[in-house]
């Protein structure tokens, strides 16, 4: 449909809709949208067509005006809202001034000055307004301030984004007292104390025993109102509340609850009413002089509270039976609905849009809807709790199932609440009950549409905040851009492309719930990354065919038409993977469909802007040169279809390109494939991760021009995505509109030890029987210390006897010291959680196979919960205190490496009674009776738990223990359940799922059960203050290790760098977030409602040492979901540079000053620190080169990393992100030191490139004067007793743990073809690590060598199970030795090569 304007103000006047016409809605047009002659004699408009200039989103206003000056957001101009009088003529000036939120109230304050102008007498007035973001501007704030200074009123709303607050609090504060009145509406509890309407305040708000403060907490306790909640309470028991006031105080308050009931009216005939009103009471020069007609001061024109409108109904209905009767008949018939048949979508509106007639984006969706042949029901609420509304409007009278299919809310905020406080359960229990697809769109607030069009980035940063992240917690999807604000006019406007897809989205995902099962089609995709046969079903830690055939087996439960399922997973591997007319093992995939180049042309509206980086189809990629080639397989009516990859992958000049390419003509004819020839009712996208949310576009809010918006389209998006992986499932859900499904990872186990690892163990124990025995004791130690350099332990322990030392010349205490040593490294590779396996979807695991995840589970204080980690309550049995364990045993002393390793046993015995008692034979999960428990333990001597410590020496009281194992057996219970195939039959029956959090089912069990909608955190809320007490933690022990390390073991690094992630920050609520403040010696605080937004500086005495100098590249997805933590950091880097402080004892101000003078810049410009990838790109492309095998040399990946990372925010410039390479390797050519966070033992170091793909360590040797390579150092914070360690020695132990450890690979080549594949997957990505730090040690490559090449039945497996990936395997072994990382024999290298040739043959069948 073309470009419209959007209003149905013709059709309201024919229709006589009086309550809704003004003065505005007159001016307004028709839409023109898709037509019935039906739907067209209702938008029939006699009026002017020139009317429409201001209101739509030309591509001529799109092109003509930029993003915000300055890198700001907006360069809305306020001196567009100053009303003066035009011949005050003597008449008794006022004047006003106010800062809004957003920017409905413009126009409406406009006219309503402009009424008073030019109707009023003996009054007039001036108004001037500001958007609250206009504030940023250094020269708006000086023409805020100067405009206050003169002012008579201020009016303040929605003041909640915590800079701009301080900022609005320091200009009017100082004023308040010679100002006639203040009135803050809802705000910032610092901004609401400046209220001042006569002798009522709100000075004390929060401290206050006033009647109005009790009367709001009170309702805050009852019901989580929020605090615009708790003033319309009040202004309904005004008259109960008004009695309690002294009688002037009375009048004020009552003044001001009244001025409050004209601001929520909104119209410009309330506003008038507002503004005369404050004059004739409180305006010096006018009050006392009747100045003001009483009959000019007319009563609010109020709407209800809450409602169902509809811009052509005769009034705003209260009951829902009342609606539908007039909808259905009267307005559906006049449009061509079938009442009976039409699918119906609920819209939940702001109010205060209405209120102001600026509805037209609202009666744009509606249009659009209807045109489609659907109905509306289109319910508001007074405040921001729509939860009631929900509940009342949504369901046809007595019907306990819901009248809508869909719901879309246009509010753009959370269900239950506004920008300052949410109720998230409240919510998600009025949506599990509504159990309909839920949408939340929304309008641009801080940016024109011609602002966000043009900005990269796309949807501000506090609005991302507020109204993209909170509604996701509800369980919201498809945070899609419906309508824009107009530069100049502030009036919402639809973006018509925008409204038009919203609108079709919306109904399919109503018609998944009406469509027949057996009609529905459903395209599962999976990925091929690296691009080969050997990797198709790529996802993390995903059994991919296996769990695709329990989706199959399920659908066809549910009576959908999936033809003849195979038996097995390998024969559907097998038909995906091969070509059926092939004679031999194709290279090419099973071909399901042959798109002819002029029908792909036809059919993809876009392929023109693909050739400036592909050129003209069909191109190299997914083609034989004739056709685009769609691969995959179809079943009945599912299609299982291989999505293609980036296209690049292999290609080194791409791979150094900043930005990213767009998508290649294989890529938009897959997608164009699945919804215009396929007919898909919705696509499964089949684990973690594909390329789709990944291609260039904005981060946030997509426009029509992003590549994942547009392949996409208008199918509805289901993902499959791992449970401890929430950030990159956010950037799925925000960039291509998908609905997540949460998947487990595969159950942990202890990785224990083996071969010569576990014989080093048991000689351990030995020794600790013999230690005194002078004559056996040496001897063992001897042997301990032979198999310790045997195991390769020596490069983890400085300070080991060598081969040959004879250890009788120790003392008792000097052997201990040595097998202390030997006994940690063992027992950290032996206590370390390794994910066995790959997990099956609909598969969960058995009560045993959870025992470690509790184990661990149990470890953790939750001082929250009340109740300390198991390890911690056995040590204070024994009155010892863990923490001194944890340090004694991780400088290697004997006695307390075996302490906590009976503390360990311990707590593992009792876990595992737990399970024991709750589970039945078949080893699942019973419901254990509590009472019938505690009764049990009575009188069998104590619960199981108890005595199994007990048993291991270990008196624990029954009352210390039983929080933790109330919680331990909840968690069981979570641990072992299962929705995963539950949430896809739902979601595909057109239901809600619903939502929880990702991330580490250790630290927040509230992960689990699986089969949820996930989403990540509210952004401003970290870091929290147990992350900064963690933080401390790590960077204690990583200054004092590197300052030991030093040549003179004392002196600090004078500069970090740090990779941030948003995982790890999302499951750690922000600890390496925090890291970085606590290095530069500034402490995060939280604002007054709890968002962490402000900085203070901790002082160098209180420090104890110098501020540490950063340099921070973030990750794609960090800056994607934290851009306002990226502001925080900037913040506080600028904040450290420009302390007046000896720069010996402040290196951030030494190398800001250093690079001040090279740059000729100032001190605050020169102090950028933190980098990320250019908008809507992600990674260093590092890793997309070692796994492809695309790269030159290091040099290149080198040049990568700077090209692609080096891109800056400035806190001062929020708005863009800069392209500042040079000033990145400025900041880098300082450091002396690389570090990054492991958070999770399901993820590590080799289980994905992300982690060498953004390690700077070579980079910075590279840059360094003296070419010195930095220390390269990791945080490992996955169990309770979190280490710093080197890199080299986490590679080590990463290496043991998997990739060398038989109870890893077996568990992996159980599941056949994907397993072997994760193993090639580790030893690639070991690799990587080689390439970009230098910190992998010959023996890995070696033994990895022994174990799948030298031993020809491994051979045979692996070539059996997945011959693709065994090639890339023996490929990655020559690569490492040809790039001089691995030094071997000749004989293994020919044994290579040998094998290499036979792979080759047998794939291609010769």
């Amino acid at each position: 449909m073309a470009r419209r304007a959007v209003c149905l103000a013709a059709a309201l006047l024919a229709t006589g809709a009086s309550a809704f016409t003004s003065s505005w809605t007159a001016r307004s047009l028709a839409p023109a949208v898709r037509s019935t002659p039906k739907v067209a004699a209702m938008r029939r408009s006699p009026l002017r067509p020139q009317t429409t200039t201001s209101m739509v989103a030309t591509d001529e206003a799109l092109l003509s005006t930029g993003p915000g000056g300055g890198g700001l957001f907006t360069a809305s101009n306020p001196e567009d809202r100053r009303v003066l009088p035009e011949a005050p003529n003597g008449r008794a000036q006022f004047k006003v001034v106010y800062v809004v939120l957003e920017s409905q109230y413009q126009s409406s304050m406009t006219a309503a000055a402009k009424r008073i102008n030019a109707g009023q007498e003996s009054v007039c007035v001036e108004v001037v307004g500001y958007l609250l973001e206009e504030l940023r501007d250094p020269a708006n704030y000086e023409r805020f301030k100067a405009d206050v200074k003169d002012a008579n009123i201020f009016i303040g709303s929605l003041i909640f984004v915590q800079e701009l607050a301080e900022k609005v609090v320091e200009a009017v504060e100082p004023l308040r007292d010679q100002m006639d009145a203040v009135v803050i509406f809802p705000s910032m509890p610092e901004v609401m104390r400046m209220n001042k309407v006569g002798s009522f305040t709100m000075a004390n708000l929060g401290q206050s025993k006033s009647i109005v403060a009790d009367f709001m907490k009170q309702k805050k306790a009852q019901d989580g109102s929020s605090f615009e909640e708790g003033m319309l309470k009040l202004l309904r028991t005004l008259p109960k509340v008004l009695k309690y006031l002294p009688g002037d105080k009375a009048k004020d308050a009552k003044s001001f609850m009244m001025t409050f009931q004209y601001w929520l009216g909104g119209s410009p005939e309330n506003l008038e009413s507002m503004l005369l009103n404050l004059a004739d009471t409180y305006v010096t020069g006018v009050v006392g002089k009747d100045l003001v007609a009483e009959a000019d001061v007319v009563e609010p024109i109020l709407l209800p509270d809450k409602g169902i409108w509809h811009p052509l109904a005769p009034q705003v209905f209260e009951d829902v039976t009342e609606y539908l009767a007039w909808y259905n008949a009267e307005h559906a018939p006049a449009l061509g609905i079938d009442p009976a048949t039409a699918p119906t979508v609920g819209l939940i509106l702001q109010k205060s849009h209405i209120n102001t007639k600026d509805e037209c984006h609202y009666v744009s969706l509606i249009a659009e809807l209807e045109a489609r042949g659907s109905r509306v029901i289109c319910i508001y609420s007074g405040g921001l709790d729509f939860s009631g509304p929900v509940d009342e409007f949504f369901y046809a009278a007595g019907s306990v199932s819901a009248e809508v299919d869909s719901v879309i809310n246009l509010t753009g905020f959370a269900l239950v609440g506004g920008p300052a406080s949410q109720d998230h359960p409240k919510a998600i229990a009025t949506l599990t009950k509504l159990d309909r697809p839920y949408l939340c769109a929304v309008p641009l607030v801080f940016q024109s549409f011609e602002e966000w069009e043009k900005s990269e980035l796309g949807l501000h940063p506090i609005q991302v905040a507020l109204q993209v992240s909170l509604p996701e917690i509800d369980g919201a999807i498809e945070p899609i851009i419906y309508g824009g604000r107009e530069a100049a006019t502030g009036r919402s406007v639809p973006l018509a492309d925008r409204v038009e897809l919203l609108a079709e989205r919306g109904l399919k995902w109503a018609n998944l719930r009406r469509k027949e099962n057996k009609d529905k089609k459903l395209a599962v995709t999976v990925f091929s990354f690296p691009p080969d046969k050997g990797n198709v079903g790529t996802a993390a830690y995903l059994d991919v065919f296996n769990s695709i055939r329990a989706v199959m087996v399920q659908l066809q439960k549910e009576g959908y038409d999936v033809g003849e399922i195979p038996e097995t997973s390998k024969e559907i591997v097998d038909m995906v993977l091969n070509d059926a007319e092939a004679k031999f093992d194709s290279p090419n995939l099973n071909v399901e469909y042959r798109m002819p180049i002029k029908e792909y042309e036809e059919l993809c509206p876009y392929v023109k802007d693909l050739e400036e980086n592909w050129g003209p189809a069909p191109g190299q990629l997914n083609t034989d040169g004739q056709d685009m080639l769609v691969f995959g397989k179809t079943f009945g009516n599912v299609f299982i279809g291989v999505q293609p990859t980036f296209g690049y992958e292999g290609d080194p000049m791409r791979l150094l390109f900043s930005k990213s390419a767009s998508p290649h003509h294989g890529f938009a004819a897959y997608y164009t494939y699945l919804e215009k020839i396929f007919g898909a009712d919705a696509v499964l996208h089949f684990g973690t991760h594909g390329s789709l949310e990944f291609m260039p576009g904005k981060q946030v809010g997509m426009a029509g021009t992003c590549y994942p918006d547009r392949l996409i389209n208008t199918i509805p998006n289901l993902y499959y995505y791992a449970a401890n992986n929430p950030s990159e499932a956010t950037i799925a859900k925000r960039r291509s509109y998908s609905a997540t499904i949460s998947y487990l990872t595969p159950p942990a186990e202890n990785a224990g030890l083996y071969k010569g690892l576990k014989e080093t163990g048991e000689l351990v124990s030995s020794y600790k029987g013999l230690r005194e025995n002078e004559s056996r004791g040496p001897s063992i130690v001897n042997s301990i210390i032979a198999n310790a350099y045997v195991c390769n332990l020596d490069k983890d322990i400085d300070d080991l006897p060598a081969e040959d030392f004879d250890s009788k010349t120790m003392t008792i205490d000097e052997r201990d010291s040595v097998v202390g040593k030997v006994y940690q490294r063992l027992m950290e590779i032996e206590s370390r959680l390794l994910p066995c396996g790959l997990h099956t979807v609909g598969v969960p695991p058995t009560a045993e196979e959870a025992i470690a995840t509790l184990v661990n589970i149990a470890q953790l204080d939750r001082p929250e919960d009340g109740f300390k980690g198991l390890p911690r309550l056995v040590a204070e049995s024994i009155n010892r205190d863990i923490d001194e364990i944890y340090r004694n045993n991780n400088n290697g002393v004997l006695a307390d490496v075996d302490q906590l390793n009976a503390i360990n046993t311990a707590c593992r015995n009792a876990v595992r009674a737990l399970v024991d008692s709750s589970t039945n034979s078949e080893g699942r999960i019973e419901e254990v009776n509590p009472l019938f428990k505690s009764v049990g333990s009575i009188f069998a001597g104590g619960s199981a738990w108890s005595k199994a410590l007990k048993a291991e020496g270990f008196e624990v009281p029954e009352e210390a223990l039983s929080p933790n194992f109330e919680y331990l057996e909840f968690c069981l219970k979570q641990v072992v359940a299962d929705n995963e195939l539950g949430a896809l039959v739902s979601a595909l029956d057109g239901r809600y799922i619903v939502p929880g959090p990702g991330g580490d089912p250790i630290r927040n069990p509230d992960v689990l059960p699986t089969g949820k909608n996930m989403h990540a955190l509210d952004p401003q809320s970290i870091p929290t203050a147990a992350a900064v007490d963690c933080a401390l933690v790590v960077v204690d022990r990583l200054l004092e290790r590197l300052a030991a390390d030093s040549e003179d073991g004392e002196t600090y690094p004078e500069s970090i760098a740090f990779t941030l992630w948003g995982t790890d920050n999302i499951k750690t609520y922000g600890e390496s977030l925090a890291q970085v403040l606590m290095l530069l010696g500034i402490r995060p605080v939280a604002d007054a409602i709890g968002r962490v937004n402000k900085l203070e500086v901790i002082p160098l005495e209180e420090l104890g040492r110098p501020r540490i100098d950063v340099v921070v590249s973030c990750s794609g997805v960090f800056r994607d979901l934290f851009i306002n933590q990226m502001a925080l950091m900037d913040r506080a880097v600028k904040m450290a540079a420009e302390l007046d402080e000896d720069p010996t004892k402040n290196f951030i101000r030494k190398h800001a000053l250093e690079q001040a003078e090279e740059q000729g810049v100032s001190v605050r410009e020169a102090a950028t620190r933190v980098f990320s990838n250019s908008a809507g790109s992600y990674s260093a492309n590092v890793g997309l080169a070692i796994e492809n095998g695309g790269w030159e040399g290091e040099q290149q990946l080198q040049e990568q990393f700077v090209n692609r990372k080096g891109f800056a925010f400035n806190s001062d410039r929020p708005g863009q992100m800069d392209a500042a390479q040079d000033q990145f390797k400025s900041a880098l050519k300082t450091v002396d030191c690389t570090f990054q966070n492991l958070d999770s033992s399901e993820i590590s170091l080799t289980d994905v490139s992300h982690y060498y793909d953004s390690d700077p360590t070579k980079v910075v040797s590279s840059l360094r004067n003296d070419k010195k390579k930095p220390m390269a150092m990791m945080a490992d914070t996955t169990t309770a007793n979190a280490q710093v360690r080197s890199l080299g020695e986490t590679v080590r132990l990463d290496a043991r743990t998997k990739l060398l450890n038989p109870k890893f690979y077996e568990g992996m080549l159980a599941s056949g073809y994907e397993g072997t594949r994760e193993i090639t997957k580790r030893l690639r990505n070991t690799m990587g690590w080689s390439a970009t730090a230098g910190d992998v040690d010959n023996f890995i490559y070696e033994d990895a060598n022994d174990v799948f090449i030298a031993d020809p039945e491994m051979q045979q497996r692996l070539l059996d199970t997945n011959p693709n990936a065994f090639r890339d395997m023996i490929t990655t072994f020559l690569e490492a030795n040809g790039r001089g990382y691995w030094d071997t024999s000749e004989e293994n290298i020919e044994r290579l090569q040998e094998l290499y040739q036979e792979v080759e043959d047998r794939i291609e069948g010769v």
